[in-house]
């Protein structure tokens, strides 16, 4: 794990709680941010379950505070592997737009199902 000393706390946006996460999802995220390097906002996972990182990451990935990313690694003998997943925490505001935008779309969408119903049924 590439851990930057930020002294002993590290911040955790009121804005997460805006998304209704499980604590098990709530747990993973704030152990990225707390591993973040918050020059590039990009991390590695280390020290928790390999399957409990990836169920909950990929349901944050979908709800928009973090972005995954395979990396490879180049062995001795020039093969190429899978590396470690590299996580992207982004931007507050950035993640919590994406998120006010997805709920104003939902009722636009459900309207447009009805509607079709209407005309189906």
């Amino acid at each position: 794990m590439r851990y930057n000393d930020h002294g002993n706390f590290f911040s955790l946006p009121n804005e997460i709680f805006l998304l209704g996460l499980s604590p098990g999802k709530l747990a993973v995220y704030s152990y990225l941010r707390r591993c973040e390097d918050r020059g590039t906002h990009q991390c590695w996972h280390s020290g928790m379950s390999e399957n409990t990182v990836r169920k909950y990451t990929l349901r944050l990935e979908e709800r928009g505070p973090l972005s995954i990313e395979p990396t490879e690694v180049v062995t001795a003998t020039r093969k190429k592997r899978n590396g470690n997943l590299r996580y992207t925490l982004w931007p507050v505001q950035e993640w919590i737009t994406a998120h006010y935008d997805r709920q104003m779309e939902e009722p636009e969408i459900a309207a447009v199902r009805q509607r079709v119903a209407a005309i189906q049924g």
